[in-house]
């Protein structure tokens, strides 16, 4: 049995805290923890601490925070911990290859993906976008570039038919953790034998952007039930219902037609919107100022049948207060 690591954590949202919380409970010890600089939050927008922060503050770990690791002294004051291990989960800061060389074994990552499918920032939304099947965890050996380091472990998972962003990564958060723990022998040791990826079959997961939200109705209604499914719980898919955003939380495809657009029908178990081919069923909405709600709930206070979807709030005519002006 080898020795017990010391390892240095790099990771800031709630995706990296169970593997955080697999190391701390088991015999290595976690020397420190990196994680992203402090953000407004919340509707008063005060300065909120990440999970992986929060986390390592209850356990009394040092936390280090710099806006960038580019800076020879941050390089400096990370090389000086004089650990075995780096491990890095959804960190979300580059990491220059002075800081890749600080460690004895180098630096891991916890990748939400099956490599080479699904290199960059959103491997789980993406993989929801395309239709995958299936997705994963991959242990891999950080390298300069995107995602391209040598895979030493993967754990695969079926994606669940009705299965949202939120919901897969919390499932694959556990699986990173469970990965995690079956790697770190062979990497202590050097048993764990490292397999170089295919390029040819690498595919890029770009950053969302919240343009993306926007359902475009003529696409397919399975096209678009993946839209919602993958941006719940951010940037959630949306449309416009009578000049108003209305924000889509939950929804399906099912058989029927219509004009894209349109809601066609309107009952407890779902309100049905026409598209480009079939129906989107939808069954949790929001509109601005409340709570997201299931269609039931939200036909007690509106009857949207025959509402076309996707239309733009009329402009104001010239002259008019915008609202809120004066206040």
């Amino acid at each position: 049995m080898s020795r017990p690591l010391r390892i240095i954590y790099a990771g800031t949202p709630q995706f990296a805290v169970p593997p955080l919380a697999a190391l701390l409970d088991s015999e290595h010890q976690v020397i420190a923890v990196y994680s992203q600089p402090d953000r407004p939050a919340g509707r008063g927008r005060k300065l909120a601490a990440s999970p992986v922060k929060q986390l390592a503050v209850t356990h009394g770990l040092p936390v280090h925070q710099p806006g960038s690791l580019r800076d020879e002294s941050e390089q400096a004051r990370l090389a000086a911990l004089r650990a075995d291990l780096l491990v890095v989960a959804a960190y979300g800061l580059l990491l220059p290859q002075a800081v890749l060389d600080a460690t004895r074994l180098g630096c891991i990552n916890i990748h939400a993906s099956l490599l080479p499918r699904w290199r960059g920032a959103a491997p789980i939304q993406r993989a929801l976008l395309a239709g995958d099947a299936e997705t994963g965890i991959t242990i891999m050996q950080m390298a300069a570039g995107l995602d391209t380091g040598d895979m030493l472990l993967k754990r695969r998972i079926a994606i669940g038919a009705e299965e949202s962003a939120e919901q897969l990564q919390e499932r694959l958060a556990a699986l990173g953790a469970e990965a995690l723990r079956a790697a770190l022998p062979g990497i202590a040791d050097g048993s764990l034998a490292a397999e170089p990826q295919d390029d040819s079959q690498a595919c890029y997961a770009a950053k969302l952007d919240k343009t993306e939200a926007q359902i475009d109705w003529t696409q397919p209604a399975r096209r678009i039930a993946r839209a919602v499914r993958a941006f719940n719980a951010w940037p959630v898919a949306e449309s416009c219902l009578d000049g108003q955003r209305l924000r889509i939380w939950e929804a399906s495809a099912i058989a029927g037609s219509g004009t894209p657009g349109r809601v066609v029908a309107a009952a407890r178990d779902g309100i049905d919107v026409a598209t480009g081919d079939g129906l989107l069923r939808i069954t949790r909405l929001q509109l601005p100022g409340k709570k997201p709600l299931g269609a039931a709930e939200f036909l007690n206070g509106r009857d949207p049948l025959g509402a076309q979807l996707g239309e733009s709030p009329k402009a104001p005519p010239p002259g008019a207060a915008s609202p809120g002006a004066g206040e």
